[in-house]
């Protein structure tokens, strides 16, 4: 094993700030964002693909305002749109850098980073949230910046997290053979894909993770071996 890549909600990060902090605000934030910059080629291109999403859909479409109604309606649903994922992380810069919030992670992350680290172990992240979003909540962590731990990341450009395939694509892209690879999750579907990907797997049994019976399990990052 050389690589460890960690999934984020509910395995480094409490799954709560996700959900009631960052997903509120970029409710609450972006009808005013959108307004505010659709002359940002970012912006103006997310909402192309939401129009695109929404018409193929038989949504309405016609004007901007639509166009945030469907975003705000896959923020509901946690949906896992390209579009809605690059406008949430715009969002979430503002917040980040307005003092708003901080990333939160466990306190048994860090040490295990370094420690990991320091033994060698290439680091890396894959998230259904976008990379711009994973390196802000890194970066503006409890703890100080800490993207300096990771040499990838990886989101659902890749392909989603309970696909095999895109294991398989994260494997290829580190140059790695999968079974040198140990992906960390709370989520027993995605590391059900990322073993049939050949990847070796662990489950975080964050509290309230509901326990797999079919993958090895841990507390805390501290008891990683």
């Amino acid at each position: 094993m050389h690589f460890i890549l960690t999934d984020i909600e509910g395995t480094t990060t409490d799954i709560n700030f996700v959900h009631k902090v960052l997903f509120p605000y970029a409710a609450e934030n972006l009808p005013a964002f959108v307004h505010a910059n659709t002359s940002d080629p970012a912006v103006a291109d997310a909402l192309e693909q939401t129009k695109k999403t929404l018409i193929e859909e038989n949504l309405p479409a016609e004007n901007l305002d639509d166009l945030i109604n469907g975003l705000l309606s896959w923020i509901e649903a946690d949906r896992k749109h390209p579009a809605l994922k690059n406008l949430q992380g715009l969002i979430w810069k503002e917040g980040y850098e307005s003092g708003g919030f901080k990333g939160h992670v466990y306190p048994d992350v860090v040490p295990a980073l370094e420690r990991l680290k320091q033994a060698g172990y290439g680091l890396g992240i894959y998230s259904s949230g976008s990379v711009a979003a994973q390196k802000l909540l890194f970066g503006n962590s409890e703890y100080g910046n800490l993207n300096a731990f990771f040499s990838h990341y990886f989101d659902t450009n890749v392909g989603h997290k309970r696909e095999v395939g895109s294991y398989q694509n994260i494997a290829t892209q580190l140059g790695l053979p999968p079974g040198e690879i140990l992906f960390l999750s709370d989520v027993q579907e995605e590391l059900d894909a990322a073993q049939a990907a050949g990847m070796r797997c662990l489950q975080l049994l964050r509290l309230g993770t509901l326990p797999s019976l079919r993958h090895a399990g841990v507390g805390t990052f501290a008891e990683i071996e």
